[in-house]
């Protein structure tokens, strides 16, 4: 059985299921490269105009596979080049929603922060828990944490190991919504249909823009967003969607 799924729910959405749940879809070697590999394709597939991204609705992932690191040297870590794989979702250029039921630990946690929202259940919990096993996070859980939540809140997580609950993610800002449990998958496919709805390039270019403005000067970021709004005029959905608007009706893009 395979260890990451990919379904066609909706038309213009993509669902990546982990699929390891005796494991309660611990990241191995495999599992991320199976991830790079989606991500890789249906960054390129001009059907797909959102992703989702899930463990099921028992467990997001509970972290790294701690076995099959345990007894890994530097160099074997060093030549894994993990970090290629974990490209691979950060450079995808659709929205991606993850979909977090229970645990989203370690590198659970900083899988859920390459995405671009996050939908929690109640239920569901966020940590960095890597400091309790003689380690730190490797994956981006010191940078992307404390880009969403500060440096205080991201110290408290990293240094504890202590996880947050959904309802307190939310505050923090480690998370988009929270809603039942048992309305998870649901409401994270709700927001993916709307989203694929809307005109593909104005939204990649959105999701462009603002990733890339996070780490420049405001200057900077503000002149990639004039570019890019300048851009989207050649658009045939910019002229669709106008028309549609004073027309009167609903609006039907293409993607070009």
């Amino acid at each position: 059985m395979s260890e990451t799924l990919v379904e066609r729910p909706l038309p213009g959405v993509a669902v990546i299921r982990l699929n390891r749940p005796d494991a309660r879809n611990a990241l191995n070697q495999a599992v991320r490269e199976q991830l790079a590999a989606h991500f890789t394709e249906l960054s390129s597939d001009w059907q797909v105009r959102c992703i989702v991204l899930t463990g099921g609705d028992q467990v997001f992932a509970a972290g790294a596979d701690i076995r099959d690191m345990a007894e890994r040297g530097a160099m074997e870590m060093f030549q894994r080049q993990t970090h290629r794989l974990w490209a691979a979702i950060a450079q995808c250029p659709k929205p991606v929603i993850a979909a977090v039921n229970g645990f989203a630990l370690g590198g659970g946690c900083e899988l859920a922060m390459h995405a671009d929202l996050i939908v929690a259940g109640e239920g569901a919990s966020f940590g960095q828990p890597e400091v309790r096993v003689g380690i730190m996070p490797g994956a981006g859980g010191t940078q992307r944490l404390t880009r969403a939540v500060g440096k205080f809140q991201a110290m408290r997580m990293l240094l504890t190991g202590l996880p947050v609950k959904a309802s307190e993610a939310l505050r923090m800002g480690l998370a988009s919504e929270v809603v039942a449990d048992d309305q998870v998958q649901s409401r994270a496919l709700e927001l993916a249909e709307l989203i694929a709805g809307m005109p593909p390039l104005a939204v990649m270019q959105i999701k462009e823009v603002l990733l890339a403005g996070q780490d420049a000067s405001l200057d900077t970021a503000l002149m990639l967003e004039r570019k890019a709004f300048q851009l989207l005029f050649d658009s045939a959905d910019q002229k669709e969607g106008m028309r549609a608007f004073l027309e009167k009706r609903k609006p039907t893009y293409s993607g070009n």
